[in-house]
């Protein structure tokens, strides 16, 4: 199943179910014809990129009704300055870029807090060689990791996301977020060594609980 865009009377884009999309065209493609009115393009694009989009929307603003809003203003956006696009990094950063600026907006106004990140990407953080209770430990490993997720600043949470789920470079990292290469290596450092802190801390009564690399 996919998800489409159909034209509504105000010229808005409705975002619908429709049959299955090909997955050969490139997003850059994707975009020149979106830029030329293709519904069928838009539809393809936001298949391929709603959930790690909607879910990277989330971890900013906290509220899923908020992070739906969020979402259809950026595919909104995407529709109508597809033309915008100049090549000058993937379409999927692009596409961050454009939900980091809104999420923030709307973050700001709600005051909401981060959500936490999806349990399969964070725990490539940390170590996740099991023992003998490995289905036990994995629900203690995941218990850990979120709330000491949830505890770090939105700036590490941010950069942690964007290396381990979003799996971006630091030069893709650098140009998204405005910031030097160097300032996103040592984001990522201090965000690292803040997490570990904080699994330790809590995993001192489970000696066999996950440990950063």
């Amino acid at each position: 199943m996919t998800i489409g865009v159909t034209p509504t009377a105000s010229t808005e884009v409705v975002f619908t179910t429709g049959t299955s999309a090909t997955t050969a065209v490139s997003d850059e493609s994707l975009l020149a014809e979106i830029a030329e009115g293709s519904r069928l393009a838009m539809r393809n694009l936001y298949l391929r990129h709603e959930r790690r989009v909607f879910r990277f929307i989330m971890r900013m603003v906290g509220d899923r009704c908020l992070g739906e809003e969020v979402l259809s203003e950026v595919f909104f956006d995407v529709w109508k300055k597809a033309d915008n696009f100049q090549g000058r990094s993937a379409v999927s950063t692009w596409l961050l870029g454009i939900a980091r600026h809104k999420a923030l907006t709307a973050a700001a106004a709600k005051s909401r807090s981060f959500e936490s990140l999806d349990d399969a990407p964070a725990m490539n953080v940390v170590d996740t060689t099991a023992g003998a209770d490995a289905a036990m430990l994995d629900r203690e490993r995941t218990a850990i990791l979120r709330r000491c997720l949830e505890a770090l600043s939105p700036e590490h949470r941010e950069i942690i996301d964007l290396v381990y789920y979003q799996e971006k470079t630091i030069r893709q990292i650098a140009d998204l977020l405005a910031i030097p290469k160097n300032t996103v290596k040592t984001r990522m450092f201090y965000a690292r060594k803040r997490l570990a802190a904080l699994v330790e801390a809590a995993s001192d009564a489970r000696p066999e609980t996950a440990r950063l690399h």
